[in-house]
């Protein structure tokens, strides 16, 4: 690899993520530079020192958190030119290990190894057998936007995270082509974290089975009344009678099965979409 690219990344991240934030919506809670409170109690009991607030972070702890954090658990150095920058600040942005899978999956059938989030020798691999680096970067920004898209918090800060990757996507590809890169831009709610524990939740398929079972027992009922019409038929006006209830409740039975079978499949489908997008089920 060529020479470096942490500096340039890190500036453009650290516009992104703007100062000290404490939004209401935001899993991440108070968080300053784009390190959160948690990320830095962590790092200051690394370090032996006492916990304090994230609002006094300094440029060198900054630097060190997103050196230790984020930058080395990508592998930002073994990176090409522009895909290094936008696994990093997706990293940044909802951890490396998300991001890793991003990366996994955009490598499509060069990528023989499973969407684990780790920056194995595998990915390394893959990634240095890709032709297109720009073509690549694409995809990388297409998977994180389906993954935004699927979070619960996308109402509230979807506008600001498509603005994020709109530009990061720019950068990224500049870089990949060797052009200079524009320079970044805060938009605000994009500094928002966005983390896979805040997902939406797939439809429960408890309806689809109620509405089957129901038909089944219902088509069942029918049948018996069958039986007995069979043995009123001699009694012209019960025989009608139950023939009607039969009919009735057969064609209850059919619908209701046939909804929940639909259901069913939707519920299915519903579930592995969210699955791929939040890069919890295959590729």
């Amino acid at each position: 690899m060529t020479a470096s690219r942490e500096k340039e990344s890190l500036a453009r991240v650290l516009v992104h993520e703007g100062g000290f934030v404490n939004l209401k919506a935001d899993p991440g809670g108070p968080t300053n530079k784009g390190v959160t409170q948690r990320v830095y109690d962590g790092y200051r009991k690394s370090k032996g020192l006492t916990p304090r607030s994230v609002k006094g972070i300094t440029s060198q702890e900054v630097a060190d958190v997103y050196h230790r954090q984020y930058w080395m658990a990508v592998k930002g150095d073994d990176l090409p030119a522009g895909v290094d920058y936008v696994v990093f600040d997706g990293a940044v942005n909802s951890g490396p290990g998300q991001s890793i899978k991003w990366l996994q999956r955009a490598l499509g059938p060069l990528y023989k190894g499973g969407i684990d989030g780790i920056m194995g020798v595998g990915t390394i691999a893959a990634v240095n057998a890709v032709n297109n680096h720009d073509a690549l970067i694409d995809r990388i920004c297409d998977q994180r936007l389906n993954f935004l898209r699927h979070l619960k918090t996308w109402p509230v800060f979807g506008n600001g995270w498509s603005s994020r990757v709109s530009e990061v996507r720019s950068i990224g590809k500049a870089w990949a082509t060797g052009e200079t890169p524009q320079a970044a831009s805060f938009v605000d709610t994009g500094q928002a974290k966005a983390f896979v524990e805040d997902a939406k939740v797939a439809p429960s398929s408890a309806p689809a089975d109620v509405a089957t079972g129901a038909g089944v027992g219902g088509g069942t009922v029918a049948g018996t009344l069958q039986g007995l019409q069979d043995q009123l038929s001699p009694l012209s006006y019960a025989s009608e009678w139950v023939g009607r209830i039969v009919v009735i409740l057969a064609t209850v039975s059919a619908l209701l099965v046939v909804g929940g079978l639909g259901y069913r499949w939707y519920v299915n489908r519903k579930a592995a979409r969210l699955a791929v997008a939040l890069s919890t089920g295959p590729a």
